[in-house]
């Protein structure tokens, strides 16, 4: 099987999401990717649980890795490694020697204290790309401070348009049920890091990549930021409704609730007809999107009417049918059990040295030639040390056991 990372050796520094999404993105094209952790604790999101893995006979254990660690870090090596300590920053400079990418998630400026910043590691390799992922960039008045996915989520604006309305009950700010601001920044490291290795390729000099969680969050704010810029209006939290596409959000059924995501007019001719309501596909206050936008509370009320008279799966039959976007509101139980989610075969399994085989999401990139490929299961802490420090850096057996009896390994 062609990996087209192959040749791409990451030395994966970060912690907790962000970083590691990106690692496990590389990884998964071929990429060798070292994951250089603390001795004894290791990232942060191996503790991060209830669940942690089960072991072959089905029970949990505590000291085992948590589901979350299990999310970001297949097809990685660990390496614990003590970089406080002189031979540990040793250790990790000659990696980063032969190394192709460093990719990291520390605070501004900490890594510089162990000699381990872009500026130093550049002069011992410059075709080396450096990665760096912060709270809020390398340089700004917060610069300095933390930065965590729910505190950029607030500060970038993305909890000012999610939740109900202020006229709902139940109104509020409300977060994404995932980091989507972490797994996003984790996504443009992997578009900078490619981008930073062809341009590589064409003149042999490597870059840093100074990558932000506030700055993607903005970025990613999209049509909601450009309504702003445009009309100078802030945009409101509309519960499960779209700024600027009407009906486009969920509808009660009969026994719950469905969504219906008109995207044009024609569209929303066949839900009329189909709902026995083709009056309003002709009433001017309805027949295109911008008016349907201007009305939407006497459409959607007059809609909610009819779609409570059947129940979820006959109105997705029904709606289906006529080819109307739609489709029911699943948890996460129904999504894996979903057909057309078994049949893109998005849950995989790998084998597990601690409980036999352990269940993984699949890469959603599918691609002809160069596919993702899964080779290991996430690492056990520290399992490859050893391995790295022979190969990589041709260390005898005495000298990985001096420097694990020192506690730098």
């Amino acid at each position: 099987m062609n990996n087209a990372l192959s040749h791409v050796t990451v030395l994966d520094l970060s912690r907790v999401l962000a970083g590691p999404w990106a690692g496990q993105v590389l990884a998964d094209f071929g990429a060798e990717v070292i994951k250089i952790e603390r001795p004894a604790t290791g990232d942060d999101t191996r503790s991060w649980g209830p669940p942690f893995m089960r072991d072959a006979a089905g029970h949990e254990n505590a000291k085992a890795d948590a589901a979350y660690f299990l999310c970001a870090n297949r097809n990685k090596k660990s390496l614990t490694v003590d970089f406080t300590t002189a031979a540990g920053r040793d250790i990790v400079r000659r990696l980063a020697c032969s190394a192709d990418v460093v990719l990291e998630n520390f605070k501004v400026g900490s890594l510089a204290a162990y000699g381990l910043d872009y500026e130093t590691l550049k002069a011992l390799n410059p075709r080396l790309i450096y990665c760096s992922i912060t709270g809020f960039g390398q340089t700004g008045p917060y610069a300095a401070r933390p930065g965590y996915d729910f505190l950029v989520q607030a500060m970038g604006g993305l909890m000012s348009i999610t939740g109900r309305g202020t006229d709902e009950v139940g109104a509020g700010p409300q977060k994404a049920g995932v980091a989507v601001t972490d797994i996003l920044t984790g996504l443009y490291a992997v578009i900078g890091i490619l981008t930073a290795l062809t341009h590589r390729d064409r003149t042999g000099e490597g870059q840093h990549i100074d990558l932000s969680l506030l700055d993607v969050q903005v970025a990613c704010l999209a049509n909601q930021a450009m309504n702003y810029l445009i009309s100078g209006a802030v945009p409101q939290r509309l519960g499960n409704a779209h700024p600027n596409i009407v009906p486009y959000q969920d509808f009660p059924t009969r026994d719950g609730y469905m969504i219906i995501a008109v995207g044009n007019d024609s569209q929303f001719a066949k839900l009329c007809s189909e709902m026995q309501l083709g009056e309003l596909a002709q009433d001017p206050r309805f027949a295109t999107n911008k008016n349907r936008v201007i009305n939407r509370v006497a459409l959607i009320e007059r809609l909610c009417e009819v779609t409570r008279k059947r129940s979820t799966a006959q109105w997705v039959a029904a709606l289906e049918g006529a080819g109307v976007p739609c489709g029911p509101i699943n948890s996460i139980d129904a999504v894996f059990a979903d057909p057309q989610v078994q049949a893109r075969a998005m849950r995989i399994e790998l084998a597990h040295s601690l409980s036999g085989t352990v269940p993984l999401v699949a890469n959603p990139l599918r691609l002809s030639q160069t596919p993702a490929t899964y080779r290991s299961a996430p690492p056990t802490l520290g399992e490859h040390t050893r391995e790295v420090l022979v190969e990589r850096l041709g260390l005898s057996s005495a000298e990985v056991d001096r420097l694990s009896a020192a506690g730098v390994i």
